[in-house]
């Protein structure tokens, strides 16, 4: 039975053994246990990894193979410490059989001298040693760089007073150390840019380091702006800025800045292609302009080879290159082939290495003045021929408005020689009261491929001429020509006979005057006789007077009567759309410069009226002008030709002025009224003259805020 009672204490012991194995084991440091005769007697799983043997390896060693590894002063101090001490401690390098040295702890202990075992322990603090040997080495560091460095470094606390400063830092501000360690960074800072140090304070505390820059004042009392970048607790509570002085640098980058955004502005609104390119021939930016001459998308043509656009076959080309490698620049032309098939003639200046070692060459197509000079170049014998012998003067522009060819005529209409003349656009010899007719006619022109119009022109000479003008595109490939006709004299004419229908109508009223005068002048004269031949000869020098006064009054109401006479007019057959369509033209000038448009609505059927057409130009003149003027703002004047009836055709002129009250309308017409403040009356007075003899009437409709229609009525042919 006493087997049986002994068994669970076996267990236990079984189970204690097995926990301190688990412990032996689980202990970081390594424990090697010897016996008395130095022979390995027991390893932890440490051991193995620190000396990178295997269980199996180690249990075979003696404790002189551990302690080989030592250094050789360990070796002999080792068996005297532990016999007199019972311990021995070193604390140092251990070099393994492996090659590899470790930092180590090592401590043996004799247990008692009857066992002779011994228990030694290795602790591995290679990963510490390093630690200190890193901070040891990064301390001595600091302190050369601290003290070399060409930037200011600046050491201060959490108050912002400086702790230490390097010579560098001292140099720049030109202050001793010891009176910058006396100020904080607040003193140093200009109180306007304090806030940069409230924002500098906040990131520190919030992340632990910050950048920027500072502008501080040097002893001469200039401010000199440092970039920094400042770390937080170098040294336990303290705070080190490294501070570049940056004004110098601020200076040239804002002069870059202007440069870089006035190139900018050049490169990226230039009219012609700019591109930069490598050595090899790589674009490598491009402006918009070079997306349209090389006929590529911006993003496609950056990337692209300038070689792909060339005949590299083409020994002219590799001419010009290696040119261009030697004189470092070059202004040629070339033809270049896009990816689209086609072929473009252009122009290029280009300099090398002129930003930032990359090429610049500015492209300028001439495709278009290349192709345009080989067609007039074909077309020249058989065009010169009409052009030299048209009495019109005519003119060939391109479509940037560049003169290119003048006939004589046009010489002698704008009395400058031919020479002068191509040398200019179309708008240079005109004056500046054109411009906007000239924009007009030629947006006229790129919408309808034709247009007409007339302006002043005033030569060298200050003499002014009535041009009129007319513009075909296309008459040549990419040309306009226009025709000039000088119609100074007809416009005269033209003045001239409205002033002529405006006289026959003050020469009827003065008509009138001259009779009801006449009359009583008749019985003034009588009565002086008789009077004359009563009186006594004293008083004859009296009647002299006065009967020489009244025939000079009888001479002036002569005068009168010759104005008044009648004066021939010559009725004829004509097309009323036409008489308003040449009134219109004749008055479009000052329309546009009124901002009024016209719109009109002839009917296609219309009959010819029997009449006399300056007249009722004069008329149609005279209507369409007072609308012109009643609208102040400008607007559009509604013209309209219709039959009325069978026997009557009607004008009908609407404007959008500010219309007028019927007691005005009454007026209309009646000598001298007239509403505009530089106005005689007369205007409206001959024109229902002139319609009342073409046997005719005129009607008004208006309306306050609306605007007024003139109604002119004229009978289809003559009432006899």
């Amino acid at each position: 039975m006493a087997p049986h009672r002994q068994l669970p204490i076996e267990q236990d012991q079984h189970e204690e053994i097995k926990q301190l194995r688990a412990i032996f084991n689980a202990v970081s440091d390594a424990i090697i246990v010897f016996d008395e005769n130095f022979c390995v007697q027991h390893v932890n799983e440490a051991a193995s990894q620190l000396f990178d043997k295997h269980y199996d390896e180690l249990i075979a060693y003696q404790l002189k193979d551990f302690l080989m590894l030592f250094p050789y002063d360990v070796i002999n101090d080792y068996y005297p410490t532990l016999v007199e001490n019972q311990k021995f401690t070193y604390k140092g390098t251990m070099n393994l059989q492996n090659g590899i040295v470790k930092y180590v702890e090592f401590t043996c202990e004799q247990r008692s001298e009857a066992s002779g075992s011994k228990i030694c322990t290795f602790r591995d603090i290679t990963a510490q040693k390093m630690v200190e040997n890193e901070r040891f080495l990064s301390q001595h560091m600091f302190m050369d760089v601290f003290n070399e460095a060409v930037d200011g470094i600046v050491i201060f606390d959490r108050a912002g007073q400086l702790i230490d400063v390097n010579p560098s830092f001292c140099d720049r501000l030109n202050f001793p150390k010891e009176y910058l360690l006396t100020k904080t960074l607040t003193e140093l800072v200009e109180p306007a840019y304090h806030y940069k140090l409230k924002k500098l304070w906040r990131l520190l505390q919030k992340q632990g380091k910050a950048s920027g820059e500072l502008p501080i004042k040097l002893k001469n009392g200039d401010i000199t702006f440092f970039e920094f970048t400042t770390t937080a607790n170098i040294y336990s509570r303290y705070y080190m800025s490294i501070m570049r002085d940056v004004t110098e640098k601020r200076r040239m980058e804002q002069k870059l800045l202007r440069s870089e955004k006035n190139f900018r502005a050049i490169f990226e609104d230039a009219i012609e292609a700019i591109l930069i390119w490598r050595h090899d021939g790589v674009i490598v930016n491009a402006n918009a302009a070079s997306s349209r001459t090389f006929e590529l998308p911006l993003e496609e043509l950056i990337g692209t080879n300038l070689q792909t656009f060339i005949n590299k076959k083409d020994r002219h080309v590799w001419k010009l290159y290696y040119q261009f490698i030697e004189q470092e620049e070059i202004r040629e032309e070339l033809t270049f082939y896009m990816p689209n098939g086609e072929e473009k003639e252009l122009e290029f200046t280009g300099k090398k290495g002129i930003i930032e070692g990359y090429h610049l060459t500015i492209f300028r197509n001439i495709s278009e003045r290349t192709k345009m000079e080989q067609e007039l170049r074909n077309n020249e014998q058989k065009f010169r021929k009409i052009f030299d012998g048209s009495i019109d003067g005519l003119i060939l522009w391109d479509g940037e408005q560049q003169i290119i060819d003048v006939n004589e005529p046009a010489c002698e209409i704008l009395e400058q020689t031919k020479e002068d003349i191509c040398s200019q656009t179309m708008e240079m010899f005109l004056s500046s009261s054109n411009f906007d007719l000239v924009i007009e006619h030629k947006a006229t022109i790129e919408s309808k491929g034709e247009g007409e119009g007339d302006i002043q022109y005033k030569t060298a000479s200050g003499k002014v001429k009535q041009i009129e003008f007319s513009t075909k595109k296309g008459i040549l490939p990419g040309l306009y020509m226009t025709i000039i006709r000088d119609v100074t004299e007809k416009k005269q004419m033209e003045e001239q006979i409205r002033k002529s229908d405006t006289l026959q109508v003050v020469g009827q009223l003065a008509a009138g005057i001259a009779h009801e005068i006449r009359n009583p002048m008749t019985a003034l004269k009588g009565f002086i006789q008789l009077l004359e031949d009563s009186m006594k000869e004293g008083h004859s020098l009296y009647f002299d007077i006065i009967t020489s006064e009244l025939q000079r009054i009888e001479s002036i109401i002569t005068e009168f009567l010759v104005l008044a006479k009648p004066q021939a007019i010559k009725f004829e057959e004509k097309s009323l759309a036409v008489i308003v369509q040449e009134t219109i033209d004749l008055l479009n000038a000052q329309a546009l410069l009124e901002n009024v448009q016209f719109e009109t609505d002839f009917d296609p059927s219309l009959s010819k009226v029997y009449c006399e057409p300056h007249q009722l130009k004069q008329v149609f003149i005279n209507v369409i002008k007072n609308a012109i003027e009643a609208m102040k703002g400008g607007g559009v004047i509604s013209i309209e030709v219709k039959h009325l009836n069978n026997r009557y055709m009607r004008v009908s002129i609407h404007d959008e002025g500010e219309g007028m009250p019927p007691e005005r309308i009454r007026k209309l017409g009646e000598p001298f009224y007239t509403t505009k403040e530089k106005g005689t009356g007369l205007g409206l007075m001959v024109s229902y003259k002139i319609v009342e003899e073409h046997k005719g009437y005129i009607e008004v409709e208006s309306e306050l805020g609306v605007g007024t229609t003139f109604h002119v009525t004229l009978p289809v042919s003559q009432v006899q």
